[in-house]
């Protein structure tokens, strides 16, 4: 019974990052409809992201104060700077543009345009030495591919449209025909897909940069208030210059109050901390990866609420960017298993290093040690299979191996101690 036990807590272990991404993907979804709505009716994008940001800095700022006071690093003046950028990348550059995309075009086109995310993510962090890009490896290979084919996915979304399906609930709901003519809205399709792009490359460069941020300021609860609260004093400067109606900032017991504080409190208070947990374990590729569920989900509850048409290529290219989704997640996983059997036999040779050494800590000492190696991640397979082939040592080896207890995962701090890829 026990066993059972140990079993299904090993298994909630290991899917909690699983739960906690596709769960806010669905708090993603809410908020582009709610958000596509409010906009609809008529509210300023650049006050909605003021808003949003105040009361994502309300609902968490109280948690980090109190929950953090005792491990909160201190704010030096790169760190600042840091938060600073993440502050104009994130709620500034990315929401503005990404509202902006949205109005102009759909919350499917929208979500549909986004997942070039994991795309932008992946080469960025290739070339900021986040992500090692081995092509005789199959991992590496997967996530290359599945890389291509979600943004195949993504564009055949875009550019092919094909005939409108019609599902059974779709045939009792009546859409409003838009008045405007085709050539300007194809002008504003155009506008929006750039917006929407350039709202995409922004939010990339934030996901990196956070990563990297959280290796010097480990307090991500008292991180993601900063960032909110740094966030909401640019875009009320953004939105001086922008918009000059003093009516606009007016907002009443409506769905522009209910769009703000959604989004404010799910998709960027919760969602900026659970990101950074997440990434601390996974790293940003992982991230973002769950990022085409978003996708699926807007389409499905658009047909719903808003009447939007849903494509056949709509359909065609969800499933190519599951398809390469998927691919790009057995590669993380496979990644994730390496890093977990190498540390498993850092562990192993730790022990016999403590006995040698006169440290109490040496396991930590010799994990440290084996990621600062550059030799090590190359020569992981070969030491597998010497201890394998190797008689003399297999017994020892073996049996520490096993009695060692997984249910810890021990790359959780790996991404923070690897100080290659600050450089």
């Amino acid at each position: 019974m026990e066993g059972k036990v140990g079993c299904f807590g090993n298994f909630i272990q290991r899917a909690k990052p699983y739960i906690a991404m596709i769960s806010l993907q669905f708090g993603y979804a809410g908020m582009n409809i709610i958000t596509k709505v409010s906009l609809n009716r008529g509210m300023s994008h650049y006050v909605l992201v003021v808003y949003r940001h105040a009361f994502a800095t309300a609902a968490i700022a109280p948690f980090a104060l109190v929950l953090e006071r005792k491990v909160r690093p201190k704010i030096t003046f790169p760190i600042f700077m840091q938060l600073f950028v993440l502050g104009l990348l994130g709620p500034v550059i990315d929401q503005n543009f990404y509202y902006a995309g949205l109005k102009f075009t759909s919350p499917t086109f929208s979500c549909a345009m986004s997942n070039m995310l994991p795309a932008m993510t992946f080469v960025m962090a290739v070339l900021c030495r986040m992500e090692k890009l081995d092509m005789k490896k199959v991992r590496c290979q997967a996530k290359f591919v599945g890389t291509i084919v979600t943004v195949a996915g993504a564009m055949l979304m875009t550019l092919y449209k094909g005939q409108v399906i019609n599902f059974f609930w779709t045939d009792h709901i009546h859409t409003l025909n838009s008045s405007a003519p085709d050539a300007a809205a194809d002008k504003d399709w155009l506008k929006g897909s750039i917006l929407l792009i350039i709202a995409t490359l922004a939010w990339a460069s934030f996901f990196i940069l956070q990563a990297v941020t959280l290796r010097r300021y480990t307090a991500q609860l008292s991180l993601t208030s900063l960032v909110c609260f740094l966030g909401t004093l640019q875009s009320i400067a953004v939105t001086f210059v922008m918009e000059h109606r003093p009516s606009a900032w007016t907002i009443g017991w409506d769905m522009n109050l209910l769009a703000a504080a959604y989004a404010g409190i799910v998709s960027s208070g919760i969602a900026y901390y659970v990101q950074g947990l997440v990434m601390q374990k996974r790293g940003p590729v992982f991230v973002t990866a769950f990022s085409p569920l978003m996708m699926i989900i807007v389409a499905i509850m658009g047909s719903f609420i808003l009447a939007e048409k849903i494509y056949l290529g709509g359909i065609l290219g969800a499933v190519l960017i599951v398809m390469g989704l998927y691919s790009v997640l057995w590669g993380k996983y496979k990644e994730y298993k390496e890093k977990e059997e190498e540390v498993i036999q850092e562990i192993v040779k730790g022990s016999s290093c403590g006995n040698h050494h006169h440290h109490h800590h040496s396991v930590d000492i010799c994990r440290m040690e084996t990621v600062r190696e550059d030799v090590v991640e190359s020569n992981d397979n070969d030491d597998i299979e010497m201890q394998n082939k190797n008689s003399t040592t297999t017994s020892t080896s073996h049996a520490l191996t096993i009695s060692v207890p997984l249910p810890q995962p021990p790359t959780i701090a790996l991404p923070r101690e690897d100080p290659k890829s600050l450089n």
